[in-house]
């Protein structure tokens, strides 16, 4: 693994080609496929490369989360209204570094690209999961993914699920589902999508503009001529040297948890841009989750740092109470319970301290500073009664008082529990994918999408389940419709 950048080579140092195409892909990810099959619709002549091999990608492990809304037909069937404006004012809240137009474009399009979703081949089941849970149990299509009805945020928007899932059972298996049904589609359409072919460096013209890649295969190398190249390569968490030097928060990731992409996902994509002349930004974003529900019961719970204080409202979205606790002192957290609310998590990611009689007895046991966890218990006791929590605003329904000893813990400290996560930071880029440069110019024929582009998601404390796959699709299809126009306008 490496932080290098490869060295362009240009074009007129090239005799031969082995293919020439309009648009090539690199990356058979969903933000590819996505970009592939609407260049190849757009009537471009389209090739995909790609590292792996079928159905190896990252995408294929995801649990299949699409972030979509703004009043689709699932969202109407389940009887919950959305709109664009209020879709758009969360995202916003979530991630307001983010260009206003890319999250406009996201909302607006969102409708339109739910029913592009289901023409690969497949319907989202029309019904709702009310529970809290990382990933609907069954099939049901619908469930809220993210933050909206959790304080402060559900003061900045109404409140919408969104998260559509496939009508895959289980946590894991729906966006390989979806994925299949794309890569099928481009074999209807004849593009071609080579495996086992690792992209090596862009090829640039004499005023810098991309016109193809070189690349390699099992001891055989070459040169695509294209008239776009879309980037679509992934993330960088299984590059140790990247993430030390990027977004060191994930480095316990590296040996203390697990992290979630595939071998792959090293950053060559980003590189790739940085190469000729992109720019990277928000790399020390990160995801990281290591979620304590479900059951829910535990939601009633509290949890707290190495000095006994709350520092989040127990029912956030799993990612945001991990990316919390990342950033407490020596990374230290507890979730507290009484005997009342006490239960196993489902997943298992966090182990059972111990059980203790008092309060004063489980701050010695849990090397909290004495009094304080007790001083935090008596605050919080003082509103649960009538299911109020003035601090941090955690739902009602999750709100009780915690008096009933015996007391017991939860170690959420990474590297006792359980984590895993990945990178979000990625190549700036327009709404339609066109790689950006340090001075905002866009670099002619260079497009990124998916994981190794910047796009809404770039923080896990504003992270909603579904925004990765979401934005990865649809603003590949935007690049691959781009690209396609550019490469017809373009003379080679």
């Amino acid at each position: 693994m490496a932080t290098e950048i490869p060295t362009p080579t240009s074009a007129y140092e090239l005799h031969t080609w082995s293919d020439e195409v309009d648009v090539l892909v690199v990356g058979a990810g969903m933000g590819g496929a996505s970009a592939a099959l609407e260049a190849a619709a757009a009537g471009s002549r389209v090739l995909v490369i790609d590292r792996g091999g079928r159905l190896t990608c990252t995408t294929a492990m995801a649990g299949g989360h699409f972030y979509l809304g703004g009043g689709t037909p699932l969202q109407e069937a389940a009887g919950f209204d959305d709109s664009p404006e209020e879709m758009a004012k969360y995202l916003r809240a979530m991630s307001p570094e983010c260009a206003p137009e890319k999250i406009e474009a996201y909302c607006e399009g969102s409708v339109e690209h739910f029913h592009w979703l289901e023409s690969l081949g497949f319907s989202f089941e029309r019904s709702y999961y009310p529970g809290k849970a990382v990933v609907q149990p069954a099939t049901e299509g619908l469930m809220y993914t993210g933050n909206e009805k959790c304080w402060p945020f559900n003061q900045y928007a109404e409140p919408a699920p969104r998260g559509h899932k496939p009508p895959i059972a289980g946590d894991t298996g729906g966006a390989a589902f979806v994925l299949d049904l794309a890569l099928a589609r481009l074999d209807d359409l004849g593009v071609e999508v080579r495996y086992d072919t690792a992209a090596t460096g862009l090829v640039v013209g004499s005023d810098g503009d991309v016109t193809g890649v070189t690349w390699k295969s099992f001891g055989q190398s070459g040169a695509i001529r294209a008239r776009a190249v879309v980037l679509a390569a992934g993330g960088f968490v299984l590059n140790s040297e990247m993430v030390s030097a990027y977004a060191p928060r994930l480095t316990a990731l590296m040996s203390k948890g697990m992290p979630l992409g595939n071998s792959y996902d090293d950053g060559l994509g980003i590189r790739l841009g940085e190469s000729v002349g992109g720019v990277a930004e928000h790399m020390d974003g990160a995801f990281f989750t290591s979620p304590f529900y479900p059951p829910e019961e535990l939601l009633k719970g509290i949890v707290v740092n190495k000095h006994g204080e709350r520092f989040v409202n127990e029912d956030s979205y799993h990612g945001r109470v991990a990316s919390f606790v990342f950033d407490q002192p020596d990374q230290i957290a507890y979730l507290i319970l009484d005997s009342e609310t006490m239960d196993r998590p489902h997943y298992g990611f966090q182990s059972l301290v111990d059980g203790w009689e008092t309060l004063e007895e489980m701050e010695e046991g849990l090397g909290i500073p004495a009094g304080a966890l007790a001083r935090t218990m008596a605050d919080y006791n003082a509103s649960a009664g009538s299911g109020v929590d003035p601090a941090f605003g955690k739902a009602a329904e999750f709100v009780v008082p915690l008096d009933t000893p015996p007391y017991g813990a939860y170690d959420l400290t990474p590297g006792k529990a359980f984590y895993s996560g990945f990178t979000m930071g990625g190549l700036r880029v327009t709404v339609d994918g066109q790689l950006l440069s340090t001075d905002g110019s866009t670099i002619p024929g260079a497009y990124a999408v998916g994981a190794c582009a910047s796009n809404i998601a770039y923080d896990g404390a504003g992270y909603s389940s579904g925004t990765q796959l979401g934005e990865a699709s649809f603003f590949g299809r935007r690049a691959g419709r781009h690209a396609a126009k550019a490469a017809a306008a373009t003379v080679v």
